[in-house]
């Protein structure tokens, strides 16, 4: 009788043991259980034509169209993605190590484009919606970006390739990151009470008739950011040229040679035209060159381009 108790209970503890080690143990531990898998979901934006473009996995072969996406790509991390480029995407510079697909004039390489095998051609508004339905023609996968209105537009750009790369995080750091910059600038402006009339050339190959850039663009809005008055307000067009007898009357205080590093004009250049040498912006040695790509590609070097004319505008703010 005594047996039987001690083999009852010694059967008790074996069945409580194996009860125990069931409840907590994983469910992986299960051989017949099943295990557990992240399912990775499509993606599915809207693109700049309205059109619903869905990637079934984060693109990791993507042909660039425009400069500014190149700069977005490589901003937060996707540069390693970037199969091909068109010939003005000269930035950052390992950029230019890429094979090209054309793009001058309008022009691009399909049959290029094709080879490099792509599962995301990067478009822009540099690119009709006629290219863009050819490239489809070709059972090639196409995500027009639209160009921005204003930073946060640039922001959400952003964001929204990094949707289509894999980089979401990354993309996040960076726009906190540009952010920042972008109020330190506000901050350090916020006492100014004196905005100097500026003039902005992006072309004078016709030096009586300089092109400039009008409201709607982002060399305005940035200029107007840096507490400064864009004299190409006079127009009511977009880009269009400045007769030099406007410009006379305007007389601006500052004058910017964004045609400087794609032109090669200098200050002496501007110093040297007729009738330029009475406006107050050379006799006062304001004229300085600038770097048009940073606020004429709506990528992440905008804010590079509204910090550098916050500098030249307001040299003395927030000191």
């Amino acid at each position: 009788m005594i047996a039987h108790k001690k083999r009852l209970a010694l059967l008790s503890v074996l069945v409580l043991a194996v009860f125990t080690w069931v409840a907590c143990s994983p469910a992986g531990s299960n051989p017949e259980a099943a295990p557990a898998t992240a399912v990775e979901q499509p993606i599915e934006l809207i693109d700049g034509l309205g059109r619903t473009v869905v990637l079934e996995a984060p693109a990791q072969r993507v042909v660039s169209l425009a400069p500014s996406n190149t700069e977005i790509l490589y901003a937060f991390g996707a540069g390693k993605q970037v199969v091909g480029r068109d010939d003005f995407s000269d930035y950052p510079t390992q950029a230019q190590d890429l094979p090209t697909i054309g793009g001058s004039f309008g022009d691009y390489n399909l049959e290029a484009i094709v080879d490099l095998d792509p599962d995301l051609v990067l478009a822009s508004e540099l690119n009709t919606p006629e290219q863009v339905k050819a490239l489809e023609d070709l059972g090639l996968k196409v995500y027009l970006l639209s160009n921005p209105e204003q930073l946060e537009g640039m922001y959400q750009n952003l964001i929204t390739v990094a949707q289509l790369t894999g980089h979401d995080q990354e993309a996040a750091e960076l726009v906190d990151a540009l952010k920042a910059r972008v109020a330190a600038v506000d901050e350090r402006l916020a006492g100014v009470s004196e905005r100097p009339l500026v003039f902005y050339e992006i072309d004078s190959t016709d030096p009586n008739a300089p092109y400039t850039a009008g409201a709607g663009t982002f060399i305005n809005r940035l200029i107007e950011r840096a507490e400064g008055e864009n004299l190409g307000l006079v127009m009511d067009v977009p880009y269009g040229q400045i007769s030099l007898e406007e410009l006379v009357v305007q007389d601006p205080d500052i004058i910017l040679l964004g045609d400087s590093v794609w032109g090669g004009v200098t200050v002496e250049d501007v110093q040297q035209r007729s009738g330029w040498q009475d406006l107050s912006a050379v006799k006062e040695e304001r004229v300085y060159p600038f770097d048009d790509n940073l606020v004429s590609r709506p990528g992440p070097r905008l804010v590079d381009g509204l910090e550098a004319l916050a500098d030249l505008l307001h040299p003395q703010a927030g000191e």
